[in-house]
């Protein structure tokens, strides 16, 4: 994600590969958070142990003698069977630090599907989602993370059941427990209110349905996707999503991932299908509506691309949406391959000033791509970055937030000191400076003060100071080891902080958590390697 944060003056399968370790602008897990279960929507399979007979080992020296009793012989007394456990809450909440009610407990989803009958900007509408999940626990309810919006009716497995409001939780009681390790369908039918957003004070500002003069864009991060559908929201959450958009004639529709069919009704309505094609945390999720085209073409090693512009500015944007080939050539060398099947921009028609790591479809606002090239590139070169540490490689909790901004613009900074912007050397001088007052406004790196100062200039430029002390810590070369390390070990799973020190210290052959932990914790900001003449300035209030 990248917003406007300049500071004033005087201030994605792949395959999965064991852990390492011990353990723009604005751009799965158990109650601990700690665990994989929930991560890109997997389902948790646990196979029989493994019986005392098959685990015996045969010694080829031995005679087995089979001698029959004259008698029957004794039954041995049947060992106690462990009573399942009774049927209880699942948790309303995965706990974060900074988020606590974020996500749900008890379950992970499979799928989901979306069903959006749509009218028009800022009318209510017909809307169902279905919840493929499979429990986690013995179930006598769960929750969903839902914000607004008028329910209509919520079934579990076909069969009607109870569902009440609290807050930003949907209840659901189903009319009968759920077994451990079942898989369950949950439909929830509701009238969505295309008008549903929330404000932030820090760089996200509005989320939620943003609109647009002839239909709308999501901007669902961080926890604004309930405000859209009925979800398990949360960051290291990830499942396929199947869209059915359903608009009158002459608006087109578009989501995350391959059109599958569109399909032109009696009346003269359109139905669009689109699938994700990988897991998709619902920070991530996009679904627009509007008179737009698809404009596709190739990039690097015949990487469909397809951007979705409207009609009005499709020839004003052409110049910078071009660059997207070079861009992806660029982070290519740098941090591996792309990590998805397809990508595009996605150009809203909207005054927010707000750009956004969809997956697969990144959301820049038409002011980004009307004005000078420096700051359009910078914007463009940011949400694709995302696309490897954010998308493919999630933050498992918001606190690690840095790891998916910092890089994000670290690579945009560095990126434009090659192509007509400001040295990358006087940019992180900038960043050292105003460093430890970053520090005191809204917390060290690594651990936000607070929700609201979440995303904020210390999760960008301040994150992105953090890799470039490591940077200049083990040199250039180890460095980029580090990167693209990071970026294929973790795809397509969400990681922490500690995995971060961990695998950076493996790579580079020495123990960095000394050198790295005052940097992402500390109260105060360390030296920067190699730059003895850098200081802070003094911090105000």
């Amino acid at each position: 994600m990248s917003a406007s944060l300049t500071p004033p003056p005087d201030e994605a399968g792949p395959r999965e590969r064991p852990r390492r370790g011990p353990r723009s602008r604005r751009t799965a897990v158990l109650l601990t958070l700690g665990g994989a279960v929930g991560i890109a929507g997997a389902v948790a399979l646990v196979g029989a142990l493994p019986s005392e007979e098959s685990d015996r080992r045969s010694d080829p020296r031995s005679v087995h003698l089979d001698i029959q009793a004259p008698g029957p012989s004794p039954a041995p007394p049947a060992e106690p069977t462990r009573p399942a456990a009774a049927p209880s809450p699942g948790a309303a909440g995965l706990g974060d630090p900074l988020m606590p009610l974020d996500g749900n407990g008890g379950y992970t989803v499979r799928r989901y599907t979306l069903d959006f009958d749509w009218v028009a900007p800022k009318t209510p509408f017909g809307a169902s989602t279905t919840v493929d999940a499979t429990a986690t626990q013995a179930l006598s309810r769960f929750d969903l993370d839902f914000a607004g919006n008028t329910l209509r009716e919520v079934t579990v497995d076909g069969v009607r059941a109870r569902a009440v409001r609290a807050g930003d939780e949907l209840v659901v009681t189903p009319a009968r427990p759920i077994p451990r390790g079942t898989a369950f369908t949950v439909r929830v039918g509701y009238t969505a209110d295309p008008a549903r957003q929330r404000h932030r004070g820090d760089a996200i500002a509005d989320y939620g349905w943003v609109p647009t003069p002839d239909g709308t864009v999501l901007y669902p991060q961080p926890d604004g996707a309930k405000m859209v559908f009925p979800v398990n929201d949360h960051p290291s959450l990830r499942a396929p999503y199947t869209f059915h958009i359903t608009t009158p004639p002459g608006l087109g529709a578009v989501a995350n991932g391959r059109l599958v069919e569109r399909v032109r009704r009696p009346d003269g309505r359109v139905r669009w299908t689109y699938d994700s094609e990988h897991p998709v945390a619902a920070q991530l999720v996009q679904l627009a509506i509007g008179k737009f085209t698809s404009v596709e073409s190739t990039g690097p090693h015949g990487l469909p691309l397809r951007d979705v512009v409207p009609d009005r500015l499709i020839a004003g944007t052409k110049a910078y949406r071009s660059l997207t080939p070079a861009h992806l050539t660029w982070l290519e060398q740098r941090l591996g391959p792309y990590p998805f099947r397809r990508y595009g921009i996605l150009v809203a028609d909207t005054d927010l000033p707000v750009a956004l790591e969809t997956q697969s479809l990144s959301v820049l606002p038409r002011a980004d791509l009307l004005g000078d090239r420096i700051s359009a590139e910078r914007n463009l070169v940011h949400e694709l970055v995302h696309q490897w540490t954010g998308d493919s490689v999630a933050v498992r909790r918001w606190s690690d937030l840095w790891l998916s901004e910092g890089h994000a613009r670290f690579y945009e900074r560095l990126y434009s000191a090659g192509h007509g912007g400001e040295s990358f050397e006087s940019v992180m001088r900038t960043a050292y400076e105003q460093h430890d007052q970053w520090r005191r406004d809204d917390g060290a790196p690594a651990e936000p003060k607070a929700d609201g100062h979440l995303f904020k200039q210390m999760r960008y430029d301040g994150s992105a100071l953090v890799l470039y002390a490591l940077w200049e810590k083990v040199g250039e070369k180890t460095f980029e080891k580090i990167e693209r390390s990071w970026v294929t070990t973790y795809q397509g799973r969400a990681a922490d902080t500690h995995d971060f020190v961990a695998l950076a210290s493996e790579v580079a052959g020495r123990d960095l958590s000394a050198f790295l932990t005052p940097w992402l914790y500390g109260g105060h900001t360390p030296p920067m390697p190699g730059h003895p003449d850098w200081h802070q300035e003094p911090v105000r209030g």
